[in-house]
Protein backbone atom coordinates (compact mmCIF):
# COMPACT_ATOMS: atom_id res chain seq x y z
CA UNK A 1 0.00 0.00 0.00
CA UNK A 2 1.34 3.22 -1.17
CA UNK A 3 0.84 6.50 0.85
CA UNK A 4 0.77 10.06 -0.46
CA UNK A 5 0.08 13.61 1.42
CA UNK A 6 -0.83 16.63 -0.84
CA UNK A 7 -3.32 19.36 -1.06
CA UNK A 8 -6.15 20.20 -3.69
CA UNK A 9 -5.94 24.11 -4.17
CA UNK A 10 -9.52 24.68 -5.73
CA UNK A 11 -12.29 27.60 -4.61
CA UNK A 12 -10.10 29.37 -2.20
CA UNK A 13 -9.40 26.18 -0.35
CA UNK A 14 -6.41 24.42 0.65
CA UNK A 15 -7.98 20.52 1.61
CA UNK A 16 -5.07 18.84 3.02
CA UNK A 17 -5.18 15.39 1.99
CA UNK A 18 -3.64 11.87 2.34
CA UNK A 19 -3.92 8.66 -0.43
CA UNK A 20 -3.77 5.70 0.26
CA UNK A 21 -3.84 2.94 -2.56
CA UNK A 22 -2.50 0.07 -4.49
CA UNK A 23 -0.94 -0.49 -7.52
CA UNK A 24 -2.71 0.54 -10.65
CA UNK A 25 -5.91 2.84 -11.69
CA UNK A 26 -8.75 2.73 -8.74
CA UNK A 27 -12.07 1.43 -10.02
CA UNK A 28 -13.28 2.65 -6.79
CA UNK A 29 -12.37 6.03 -4.56
CA UNK A 30 -13.28 6.17 -0.52
CA UNK A 31 -13.34 9.47 0.99
CA UNK A 32 -12.70 8.79 4.61
CA UNK A 33 -13.77 11.63 7.04
CA UNK A 34 -12.97 12.19 10.43
CA UNK A 35 -14.84 13.30 13.62
CA UNK A 36 -15.00 16.67 14.82
CA UNK A 37 -11.58 17.96 16.44
CA UNK A 38 -10.15 14.84 14.66
CA UNK A 39 -7.41 14.42 11.67
CA UNK A 40 -6.91 12.45 8.60
CA UNK A 41 -3.69 10.87 10.38
CA UNK A 42 -5.58 9.19 12.52
CA UNK A 43 -5.38 5.46 13.19
CA UNK A 44 -8.59 4.54 12.26
CA UNK A 45 -8.65 5.46 9.00
CA UNK A 46 -5.13 3.90 8.54
CA UNK A 47 -6.54 0.42 9.69
CA UNK A 48 -9.19 0.79 7.14
CA UNK A 49 -7.64 1.75 4.42
CA UNK A 50 -4.67 -0.93 5.20
CA UNK A 51 -7.32 -3.84 5.48
CA UNK A 52 -9.53 -2.59 2.39
CA UNK A 53 -6.43 -2.14 -0.18
CA UNK A 54 -5.13 -5.62 1.15
CA UNK A 55 -8.58 -7.17 0.97
CA UNK A 56 -10.12 -5.61 -2.41
CA UNK A 57 -8.79 -4.64 -5.78
CA UNK A 58 -9.14 -1.02 -7.58
CA UNK A 59 -9.86 0.94 -3.63
CA UNK A 60 -7.90 3.80 -2.96
CA UNK A 61 -8.93 5.93 0.22
CA UNK A 62 -8.49 9.38 -0.19
CA UNK A 63 -8.02 11.00 3.72
CA UNK A 64 -8.73 14.79 4.42
CA UNK A 65 -8.82 17.50 6.87
CA UNK A 66 -11.75 19.29 7.86
CA UNK A 67 -11.50 23.02 7.68
CA UNK A 68 -9.77 23.92 11.44
CA UNK A 69 -8.92 20.15 11.86
CA UNK A 70 -5.38 18.96 11.43
CA UNK A 71 -3.52 20.70 9.22
CA UNK A 72 -5.57 22.90 7.76
CA UNK A 73 -5.14 26.21 7.99
CA UNK A 74 -8.38 28.26 8.39
CA UNK A 75 -9.56 29.37 11.84
CA UNK A 76 -13.03 29.70 12.80
CA UNK A 77 -15.37 26.46 11.74
CA UNK A 78 -17.97 27.26 9.41
CA UNK A 79 -20.64 24.49 8.05
CA UNK A 80 -20.49 26.66 4.26
CA UNK A 81 -16.63 25.71 4.51
CA UNK A 82 -17.39 21.76 4.86
CA UNK A 83 -19.88 21.96 2.27
CA UNK A 84 -17.74 23.62 0.07
CA UNK A 85 -14.64 21.05 1.10
CA UNK A 86 -16.94 18.00 -0.23
CA UNK A 87 -17.73 19.61 -3.14
CA UNK A 88 -14.06 20.29 -3.71
CA UNK A 89 -13.11 16.87 -3.21
CA UNK A 90 -15.88 15.33 -5.22
CA UNK A 91 -14.60 17.43 -8.13
CA UNK A 92 -11.09 16.90 -7.73
CA UNK A 93 -12.02 12.67 -7.80
CA UNK A 94 -14.01 12.35 -10.63
CA UNK A 95 -11.29 14.84 -12.45
CA UNK A 96 -8.44 12.66 -11.33
CA UNK A 97 -10.11 9.10 -11.74
CA UNK A 98 -12.82 9.44 -14.48
CA UNK A 99 -14.89 6.57 -14.26
CA UNK A 100 -14.56 5.74 -10.55
CA UNK A 101 -17.12 5.10 -8.78
CA UNK A 102 -16.69 7.40 -5.55
CA UNK A 103 -18.09 6.56 -2.19
CA UNK A 104 -18.02 7.63 1.41
CA UNK A 105 -16.59 6.26 5.09
CA UNK A 106 -17.03 8.88 7.38
CA UNK A 107 -17.50 8.98 11.76
CA UNK A 108 -19.55 11.16 13.73
CA UNK A 109 -18.93 14.39 12.64
CA UNK A 110 -17.54 13.71 9.38
CA UNK A 111 -21.46 11.56 9.27
CA UNK A 112 -23.33 14.32 9.67
CA UNK A 113 -21.70 16.89 7.30
CA UNK A 114 -22.17 14.01 4.45
CA UNK A 115 -25.72 13.30 5.69
CA UNK A 116 -26.68 17.15 5.27
CA UNK A 117 -24.08 17.48 2.26
CA UNK A 118 -26.51 14.83 -0.15
CA UNK A 119 -29.83 16.37 1.79
CA UNK A 120 -29.36 19.59 0.02
CA UNK A 121 -27.89 18.75 -2.97
CA UNK A 122 -28.73 14.91 -3.88
CA UNK A 123 -26.55 12.29 -3.29
CA UNK A 124 -23.57 11.93 -6.00
CA UNK A 125 -21.64 8.90 -4.50
CA UNK A 126 -22.31 5.42 -4.79
CA UNK A 127 -22.62 4.36 -1.33
CA UNK A 128 -21.87 5.78 2.16
CA UNK A 129 -21.01 4.06 5.26
CA UNK A 130 -21.48 6.07 8.76
CA UNK A 131 -19.44 5.29 11.51
CA UNK A 132 -21.44 6.52 14.74
CA UNK A 133 -22.68 9.62 12.88
CA UNK A 134 -23.72 12.54 14.79
CA UNK A 135 -26.84 13.10 13.65
CA UNK A 136 -27.77 14.90 16.56
CA UNK A 137 -25.42 16.55 16.47
CA UNK A 138 -26.72 20.41 17.87
CA UNK A 139 -27.13 17.67 21.52
CA UNK A 140 -23.68 16.48 20.95
CA UNK A 141 -22.11 19.25 20.83
CA UNK A 142 -24.25 21.32 23.60
CA UNK A 143 -24.54 18.80 26.09
CA UNK A 144 -21.07 16.11 25.41
CA UNK A 145 -18.12 18.51 24.09
CA UNK A 146 -18.82 22.03 25.46
CA UNK A 147 -18.34 22.62 29.17
CA UNK A 148 -20.75 24.77 31.40
CA UNK A 149 -18.19 26.66 31.50
CA UNK A 150 -17.84 26.99 27.92
CA UNK A 151 -21.20 27.48 27.15
CA UNK A 152 -21.47 30.62 29.19
CA UNK A 153 -18.66 31.92 27.16
CA UNK A 154 -20.87 31.14 23.80
CA UNK A 155 -23.95 32.73 25.68
CA UNK A 156 -22.26 36.04 25.77
CA UNK A 157 -21.43 35.74 22.44
CA UNK A 158 -17.44 34.85 22.96
CA UNK A 159 -15.67 32.55 20.21
CA UNK A 160 -14.07 29.31 22.43
CA UNK A 161 -12.09 26.79 21.66
CA UNK A 162 -13.06 22.94 21.69
CA UNK A 163 -12.21 19.84 20.48
CA UNK A 164 -10.24 16.57 21.13
CA UNK A 165 -6.75 16.06 18.70
CA UNK A 166 -6.50 20.25 18.01
CA UNK A 167 -8.81 22.70 19.90
CA UNK A 168 -11.53 24.61 17.20
CA UNK A 169 -12.55 27.39 17.17
CA UNK A 170 -16.57 27.70 16.92
CA UNK A 171 -18.69 30.72 17.53
CA UNK A 172 -22.42 30.87 18.54
CA UNK A 173 -23.20 31.41 14.78
CA UNK A 174 -22.01 28.22 14.34
CA UNK A 175 -24.07 26.35 17.28
CA UNK A 176 -26.55 28.24 15.71
CA UNK A 177 -26.50 26.77 12.12
CA UNK A 178 -26.13 23.39 13.64
CA UNK A 179 -29.16 23.69 15.51
CA UNK A 180 -31.08 25.37 12.15
CA UNK A 181 -29.58 22.21 10.12
CA UNK A 182 -31.61 19.32 11.72
CA UNK A 183 -31.21 16.38 10.24
CA UNK A 184 -33.62 14.49 11.93
CA UNK A 185 -36.28 16.36 10.33
CA UNK A 186 -35.20 15.52 7.10
CA UNK A 187 -36.54 12.85 4.97
CA UNK A 188 -33.50 10.55 3.62
CA UNK A 189 -35.78 7.56 2.36
CA UNK A 190 -35.14 8.50 -1.15
CA UNK A 191 -30.84 7.33 -0.30
CA UNK A 192 -31.88 4.73 2.45
CA UNK A 193 -30.46 1.65 0.11
CA UNK A 194 -27.05 3.93 -0.74
CA UNK A 195 -26.46 4.39 3.13
CA UNK A 196 -24.76 1.75 6.22
CA UNK A 197 -24.96 3.33 9.75
CA UNK A 198 -22.82 1.12 12.31
CA UNK A 199 -23.05 2.64 16.20
CA UNK A 200 -21.08 1.12 19.23
CA UNK A 201 -23.63 0.12 22.07
CA UNK A 202 -21.46 2.42 24.35
CA UNK A 203 -21.21 5.48 22.49
CA UNK A 204 -20.54 8.60 25.24
CA UNK A 205 -20.75 10.93 23.11
CA UNK A 206 -23.72 10.85 20.33
CA UNK A 207 -26.34 8.43 22.12
CA UNK A 208 -27.02 5.12 20.16
CA UNK A 209 -31.24 5.47 20.78
CA UNK A 210 -31.19 8.85 18.63
CA UNK A 211 -29.06 7.56 15.71
CA UNK A 212 -31.44 4.04 15.78
CA UNK A 213 -34.37 5.71 15.13
CA UNK A 214 -33.24 8.21 12.54
CA UNK A 215 -32.15 5.10 10.97
CA UNK A 216 -35.24 3.20 11.56
CA UNK A 217 -37.47 6.43 10.39
CA UNK A 218 -35.72 6.36 7.28
CA UNK A 219 -35.37 2.32 6.63
CA UNK A 220 -31.67 3.11 6.48
CA UNK A 221 -29.43 -0.75 7.37
CA UNK A 222 -28.31 -0.21 11.16
CA UNK A 223 -25.57 -2.51 13.08
CA UNK A 224 -25.14 -1.88 16.75
CA UNK A 225 -21.79 -3.37 17.76
CA UNK A 226 -21.67 -4.24 20.75
CA UNK A 227 -19.60 -2.58 23.55
CA UNK A 228 -18.11 0.10 21.24
CA UNK A 229 -17.81 3.18 22.33
CA UNK A 230 -17.56 6.42 20.07
CA UNK A 231 -14.21 6.09 19.01
CA UNK A 232 -14.06 2.11 18.81
CA UNK A 233 -11.05 1.99 20.92
CA UNK A 234 -11.66 -1.82 21.41
CA UNK A 235 -9.36 -3.23 18.36
CA UNK A 236 -12.21 -6.50 18.36
CA UNK A 237 -15.50 -3.55 17.85
CA UNK A 238 -13.31 -1.26 15.17
CA UNK A 239 -11.92 -4.75 13.35
CA UNK A 240 -16.01 -5.66 13.16
CA UNK A 241 -17.05 -2.52 11.92
CA UNK A 242 -14.10 -2.59 9.22
CA UNK A 243 -15.18 -5.87 8.24
CA UNK A 244 -19.16 -4.50 7.73
CA UNK A 245 -18.24 -0.98 5.78
CA UNK A 246 -15.51 -2.94 3.28
CA UNK A 247 -17.98 -5.33 2.32
CA UNK A 248 -20.86 -2.97 2.39
CA UNK A 249 -19.00 -0.37 -0.10
CA UNK A 250 -17.64 -3.27 -2.17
Amino acid sequence: MKEKEFSINQNGCSIRCKLYDAAGTPERVVLCAHGFGGHKNNRAAARFAEYVTAKQKGVAVLCFDWPCHGEDARKKLLLDDCEMYIRCLTDYVHLQYPGAALQVYATSFGGYLFLRYIAEHGNPFDRLALRCPAVPMYQAMTERIVTAEEAEKLKKGKDILVGFDRKVKISPDFLDSLKAADLTSLDFTPFCNDILILHGTKDEIVPIRAVEAFAEKNRIPFFPIENADHRFIDPKAMHEAIELIAEFLA
